[in-house]
């Protein structure tokens, strides 16, 4: 097995109510803004060493909808080859492997879904940290 999980990366949560939400894990649970692309209305926070994404556009779970969108693991080693071997075996399908915005900052990223839907992005490390890029 190739793929040994290091810890939650990020998780992203789609909001209907964004101002609500950032008082809630700002003011109560006491994390920070560390970015925003306003471009798709996204803010990031810092959790510790994940983040908590939001973005608008909440699903009502009383048609069947979800409110997260994805959560992201760090996978190390992070090797796309063997990591795409092991999926195939189980037959999974991965997406391709892009460079995504992540808690270590931006670094090679897959997704995959698991077996009720939940898209699962499996996070390699960052080219720059996160802590030093800003």
């Amino acid at each position: 097995m190739t793929i040994r999980i290091r810890e939650i990366d990020h998780v992203v949560l789609r909001v209907a109510d964004m101002d609500r939400m950032l008082k809630f894990y700002c003011e109560v649970l006491g994390c920070k803004v560390e970015r925003r692309l306003a471009a798709i209305g996204l803010v990031q926070l810092r959790a510790g060493n994940s983040m908590i994404d939001l973005i608008p556009g909440a699903r009502p779970g009383a048609d069947g909808g979800r409110n997260l969108d994805h959560f992201a693991v760090r996978v190390e080693p992070f090797d796309p080859a063997a990591i795409a071997r092991d999926l195939a075996a189980h037959g999974i399908v991965m997406g391709e492997v892009t460079d995504r915005y992540g808690a270590e900052g931006d670094g090679p990223s897959i997704y995959i879904h698991d077996p009720e839907g939940n898209q699962v992005e499996l996070k390699g490390p960052a080219a720059i940290p996160a802590r030093l890029a800003v």
